[in-house]
């Protein structure tokens, strides 16, 4: 049976729903067991002394961090001796003069739970892991199961591994009629029709859930489904959002990506289209449309708009969503100043946003625009949608057809295949004249970045920043030339980044059972949650990137 049939049939969403219950439950009680940084700790950290005592500098209190083993083992934490380690002594304080967080942070008390927890973790050594999400994911081993007959693949076995540890039988399998309805919802969206579950129902053959499975992923309602799924990401919408919320032209980026998801195009590929589809040797017309992405966002078409406010709107807007769809991270805090609770700077950000520094031909009022609807947001092109790429396709293959005949040596009717021809191509003229215009990305020499102080745009006193990738992260590949948008998209699909792989299979999972292997879709930093089962997140991520990041597959 297929992976995606056997995961669908047996790893029922009853069954994945009582694996979370007990998962809570097994973490709830084991008191025995060591607490673990990422798991129990920075947490707590997180929540209650980051703010001050974390990785912004400008808000960091007595040079005291505490995400950072060597600060905090030298001041606040003495390894192996809760007793005597100054945040045990601050957090259990009364004294409003002493106690951690202060009064007037606003913050809860650290509960006596969690002192018990953060004195168990210090006298067993205090150790510190790195975050679980910045550490590139390596294939963990399959868990080993007592009832060996009942998985059918490995996602089977460690979720049952699970239920074992807890001592909870798996949910039985479900019955015809419930299946093909989770099948139909989950994979189109739709339900099916009483003739289809009633051939559902009787079908018989040992292989009939694996040819159900096959038939929706090879529905074109399929790609719509999962297009939606894309379009909330990335805040696809066909007006500007601001003030008269006029539309503008963007449906063919719309058709692309529920093309790429019907004819399953790989992921990595897909994201390269998007950032940068204008910088491929090339590109197709697809591939320019796709990178329609960049345009994707809220614009001001309004008189009085200052230029400059709304470039730094935009150019915050664009890294924003560019770290919350591929790196799940809350990049939007350190436009203003270092991340409170993970280590991107605010130079981290802004030389994110010199990566899009190409993108911007106009500021926040092209001299062509009107405002009016539908509006006009140049570089615009004419372009196909999916319904006349696809006439266009089968005109094409027919001329193909003819002028191969036209050209061979069998006896034909010349004049009357003429004929055909010259009609064929007088349809595809007019199916051309259905091309409609689409905001696409034409590179332009880039403009200058500067760290804003504070995120003000009238401060021209920042820095000047080139395009950089996290400090913290492996660094582009760039060949010595100033990294560009088509080097940034390729560095999210590398072996190494530790982040685009996770990302989506955790989305993915919480597309299929309700919630995420780790909870906080849009962040897997300090203030997410750690997976209730990082080797099944990791092992996932691996089979996804190792598949040649194949969706379908996935």
């Amino acid at each position: 049976m297929s992976f995606a049939a056997s995961n669908l049939v047996r790893t029922t969403h009853f069954l994945a729903a009582l694996w979370y219950l007990c998962a809570g439950t097994s973490i709830a009680t084991a008191d025995e067991r060591v607490p673990s940084y990422n798991r129990d700790i920075r947490p707590i950290l997180s929540d209650r002394c980051f703010t001050c005592h974390g990785p912004d500098s400008g808000s960091r209190q007595a040079d005291l961090r505490l995400d950072l083993e060597e600060y905090a083992h030298a001041v606040a934490i003495a390894a192996g001796e809760a007793d005597d380690s100054e945040l045990i002594a601050r957090a259990s304080s009364d004294d409003p003069d002493l106690m951690m967080p202060p009064p007037d942070s606003k913050k809860p008390r650290l509960t006596n739970a969690e002192i018990e927890t953060l004195r168990r973790w210090i006298d067993a050594g205090a150790k510190y892991e790195p975050h679980w999400a910045y550490i590139p994911p390596e294939r963990p081993e399959v868990p080993e199961v007592q009832r060996e007959n009942w998985p059918r693949n490995a996602i089977d076995q460690f979720v049952l591994a699970r239920l074992e540890s807890s001592g909870i039988a798996p949910a039985e399998e479900a019955d015809r009629r419930t299946l093909i309805r989770r099948l139909y919802f989950d994979l189109v969206g739709l339900p099916p029709t009483p003739d289809e579950v009633e051939a559902f129902v009787l079908d018989n053959r040992p292989d009939a859930c694996e040819q159900l499975v096959d038939k929706l992923l090879a529905s074109p309602a399929y790609g719509e489904r999962m297009a939606s799924w894309w379009f909330d990401l990335v805040r696809f919408s066909n007006t500007v959002g601001y003030h008269g919320d006029q539309e503008h032209r963007i449906t063919p980026y719309r058709d692309y990506v529920i093309k790429a998801f019907n004819d399953n195009l790989p992921f990595d590929e897909f994201t390269i289209e998007q950032l940068a589809g204008d910088l491929l040797p090339n590109p197709t017309l697809w591939q320019r449309i796709a990178s329609g992405y960049n345009r994707l966002l809220q614009t001001t078409h309004e008189g009085g708009a200052q230029d400059a406010e709304y470039r730094a709107i935009y150019q915050a807007d664009r890294v924003r969503n560019f770290s919350e769809v591929w790196l799940a991270g809350s990049m939007g805090c350190a436009q203003c100043h270092d991340h409170k609770f993970d280590p991107f700077t605010q130079e981290d950000f802004y030389s994110l946003a010199a990566f899009f520094a190409d993108v911007d031909r106009f500021g926040s009022f092209e001299p062509v625009g009107k405002n009016k609807t539908p509006d006009v947001r140049p570089p615009e092109i004419m372009a196909w949608t999916l319904p006349v790429y696809e006439a266009l396709a089968e005109v094409d293959a027919e001329i193909a057809e003819l002028e191969k005949k036209l050209a061979g040596d069998i006896p034909i009717d010349w004049q009357e295949n003429q004929k055909k021809l010259t009609a064929l191509k007088l349809r595809r003229v007019e199916l051309e004249g259905q091309f409609v215009p689409t905001m696409v990305t034409e590179a332009v020499p880039p403009r200058e970045i500067r760290i804003l102080p504070r995120g003000n745009w009238l401060d021209n006193s920042g820095k000047v920043v080139e395009p950089r990738t996290p400090h913290f992260l492996q660094q582009v590949s760039d060949n010595g030339q100033r990294p560009t948008r088509l080097d940034l998209a390729r560095w999210l699909v590398d072996g190494e980044n530790p982040l685009t792989a996770r990302v989506v299979a955790n989305r993915l999972w919480k597309r299929y059972y309700g919630i995420g292997l780790s909870k906080v879709l849009i962040d897997m930093g300090s203030q997410g949650e750690a997976p209730v089962d990082q080797p099944l997140l990791d092992w996932l991520a691996v089979e996804f990137s190792s598949s040649g990041w194949d969706v379908k597959h996935l």
